[in-house]
């Protein structure tokens, strides 16, 4: 199997919906995710983009989806021969999951960074001051996404072990994460609604470094509080009323490369179309260090094949988007 990368939906400010849905359709219908089908035993879904969409989803959900509702850290990790392993990895780095690509453009309004797990917080708020600094002019702000979800013990010790202290959510270690990478203390502003559920909370703050923009560190509250806690879509929205978002204004995102696709098109769906701002998606470049020694996870098969599983999930959303509007 050939393993030139599949270019994701575009996100250039002003690309169309034609044109988004084309891009749907050849990630897809691409060649690595054809040879996958195939190797996990199913038929290609015959009909139209939305019945392709919707057969990738179900055989994905019956195959690939190793979490069954559980949190990513606690997904189970299959055994697989080793033709299986490097077919899976192959199909990973051709459809935009394993490397590190630089931003596409000089200057941005506003630059997202995702949270996720502690670990993740460090690196990725770490990167983005990084790129702030060096690489990506930013006039707007940079904000930085999560939620209130409890750390885990593990996380806990994780981030005990790296020297930082105080930390009982996610939006915590992603405050922590900017205090270190940007290099500040105590922030100019703070706001937010304490609420009888924590999926019902928010809090925003919003620190100014020195020579930089400056950083907002938002926790999103649920869109669905009796059902779950805030998920990505949910702090995307979020973020896009808080600050006047402009059409045309490119949006640069920082996740981990594994993540790039299905938050990328999560991006798409929430802030490129209805906003009508470009969106352009990375993911922290393991080279560069976090300013705290954190482990680097181990990305496996199993790990790959879940998230092209979010990816197709989150393609079929904005497929569904597009088709409504």
């Amino acid at each position: 199997m050939r393993t030139t990368e599949v270019a994701l939906p575009a996100g250039a400010a002003g690309t169309t919906r034609v044109a988004l849905t084309a891009g749907i359709d050849a990630w897809a219908g691409s060649p690595p995710m054809r040879a996958l089908v195939g190797h996990f035993g199913g038929a290609w879904p015959a009909g139209d983009l939305g019945a392709v969409l919707a057969g990738l989803d179900e055989f994905s959900a019956r195959h690939w989806d190793f979490r069954a509702g559980r949190e990513r850290p606690d997904a189970r990790e299959p055994a697989f021969d080793p033709a299986t392993v490097g077919l899976v990895h192959d199909a990973a780095a051709a459809l935009g999951l394993v490397r590190s690509l630089p931003p596409t453009l000089p200057r941005y309004a506003h630059l997202l960074v995702l949270g996720g797990l502690a670990h993740a917080c460090l690196r990725r708020t770490a990167y983005a001051a990084h790129l702030a600094r060096t690489v990506a002019g930013v006039t707007g702000e940079v904000a930085v996404l999560g939620s209130f979800r409890a750390l885990s013990p593990v996380e806990s010790r994780l981030l005990a072990d790296a020297g930082v202290h105080g930390c009982a959510t996610e939006v915590d270690a992603l405050d922590a994460g900017v205090r270190l990478a940007f290099g500040v203390d105590a922030p100019s502003e703070e706001t937010g609604e304490t609420a009888d559920h924590p999926h019902r909370a928010w809090s925003s703050r919003t620190y100014r470094p020195a020579g930089l923009p400056p950083v907002r560190v938002l926790a999103a509250p649920s869109g669905e509080p009796h059902r779950r806690r805030a998920h990505t879509a949910d702090t995307q929205r979020f973020w896009a009323e808080h600050v006047r978002l402009r059409e045309g204004d490119p949006v640069l995102m920082v996740t981990a490369p594994i993540y790039v696709p299905f938050q990328h098109c999560d991006a798409l769906r929430t802030l490129a179309v209805p906003f009508g701002c470009g969106i352009d998606t990375v993911g922290v470049d393991p080279a560069l260090a976090a300013p705290v020694p954190v482990p680097e996870p181990t990305l496996t098969p199993g790990r790959y094949l879940q998230e092209i599983r979010s990816a197709v999930r989150s393609m079929r959303a904005l497929h569904a988007a597009l088709a409504a509007g």
